[in-house]
């Protein structure tokens, strides 16, 4: 009877099992969504850490570089953070990279256009970004040089190796610490090492002509009396990122003495940015240059007033006599352009049939800004420029004191359109205003 009990009993005790368990479901199912929904609310609260407003501000921008320190936000964020543009209810992932030089500082590109007046608003949100997605400007070295390329596109290339001059030249014409080449985004070369009419030139490069060191002169350009040169030290960094690739090298500026030894009379810091817009595509490069100066010692470097020194840029000698000129920004060419003084000067020639071009842009901050130019007027068959602040008069670098001088390069494929080389320049000179409001 106990089992015919059993029996009987057992469809009873499922049905029971059967009902209290979809009760026990309903219950929990109830809990759950409870739970995920203050889960939710909790998370888009707690994991918005930033909103971050960018103003165009009275220019017109396109695909221009910004960056913002989040040092005041640096307890508060996590390990990995995500920025997001925020367009109304979307959201859209955006690529950062932390700047190597000041810990906390973030780079991205604003990407589209911004017309006077407008803003983009982005967002710092608690959790990874996929930069797998995004395309990389990557840095490579070997023993000889070191590459910035996009894709399977060069930029340019930083010989840190000492390069001897060509044969039966002299050995005091071997130089590091310069940049060849710089290449087009069609990848012609646009600089010249070594070139037959000026041995000493050397892409771009930056040495200081007509100096004083201790009681003597000093030549750090022309290199053939041996009386200074300049030479690549170490790295300090080197970046590959989403954003923009680079690196950052330590140069000595050096007295040469062969009695009494060598002496550095400057140390210099080179920091160069190749930024993630423009590209074959689009026609363009942009990047950035900055020097660092600084007296390696007690003894200052006095600078003499002279037509040329600085930063000097040497043209492809394919740029040659009615095929090449120059644009500034006041509108000056290789006729009336020398020793005047721009905020950006365009050098342009015939290559392979077509017009290719480099802009150099002076920042306001930059000694003497706008700097005087060395340009080779028109009785000269090639290219070269430079931006000489000693054209004015003489001055002096002095202990204990940095020297900052910074440019921003445009190479481009064709000839150049004023109008962007304008809104260009005033991205870097009046870039747009960038703010944080913490939640």
């Amino acid at each position: 009877m106990a089992g015919v009990q059993n029996i009987v009993l057992l469809p009873y005790s499922f049905t029971v099992v059967r009902r209290e368990i979809r009760q026990v479901r309903q219950v929990f199912y109830h809990v759950m969504l409870l739970n995920i929904s203050v889960i939710i609310f909790a998370g888009s609260a707690s994991a918005q850490f930033a909103r971050i407003t960018v103003e165009a501000g009275r220019h017109r921008r396109i695909d221009v570089p910004v960056s913002l320190s989040l040092m005041e936000l640096s307890g508060q964020l996590p390990r990995t953070f995500a920025l997001e543009e925020v367009e109304g209810s979307k959201r859209y992932p955006v690529a950062h990279q932390f700047d190597p030089v000041e810990s906390g500082r973030i780079c991205w590109i604003v990407h589209g256009t911004l017309k006077p007046g407008e803003k983009k608003v982005y967002e710092v949100v608690d959790k990874p970004t996929v930069f797998a997605k995004f395309s990389t400007v990557k840095t490579e070295q070997n023993e000889s040089f070191l590459e910035i390329t996009t894709g399977r596109h060069k930029v340019l290339r930083y010989n840190h190796a000492v390069v001897p001059p060509p044969a039966g030249k002299s050995k005091l014409y071997s130089r590091s610490g310069f940049i060849h080449p710089l290449w087009s985004p069609a990848g012609s070369v646009l600089t010249a090492m070594h070139p037959e009419d000026h041995i000493h030139h050397m892409g771009i490069w930056m040495p200081w002509t007509r100096t004083g060191f201790e009681g003597r002169g000093v030549d750090f350009w022309n290199l053939a009396e041996g009386q200074g040169t300049v030479r690549f030290v170490k790295y300090l960094s080197t970046t590959s990122g989403p954003v923009f690739g680079g690196f950052r090298a330590e140069q000595e500026h050096v007295v040469l003495d062969a009695n009494n030894g060598d002496k550095v009379a400057l140390d210099e810091i080179w920091d160069v940015r190749v930024y993630n817009v423009g590209g074959p595509e689009k026609d363009y490069w942009l990047w950035d240059f900055v020097s660092t100066q600084r007296c390696a010692s007690d003894s200052p470097l006095y600078q003499f007033k002279y037509r040329y020194g600085g930063l000097g840029f040497r043209a492809t000698t394919e740029w040659e006599g009615n095929n090449c000129d120059y644009l500034t920004s006041e509108g000056k060419t290789k006729i009336d352009g020398h020793a005047t003084r721009a905020r950006w000067c365009d050098m342009y020639g015939l290559l392979e049939g077509k017009y290719k071009g480099v802009t150099v842009m002076g920042h306001p901050r930059n000694f003497r800004h706008p700097e005087p130019m060395r340009l080779w007027p028109g009785d000269m068959e090639f290219i070269f420029f430079n931006f000489c602040p000693s054209q004015i008069d003489n001055w002096k670098m002095e202990p204990g004191q940095d020297y900052v001088f910074r440019y921003r390069f445009y190479v481009h494929e064709g000839k150049l359109d004023v109008e962007q080389a304008e809104r260009l320049w005033y991205d870097f000179a009046e870039p747009p205003t960038v703010k944080v409001q913490k939640f």
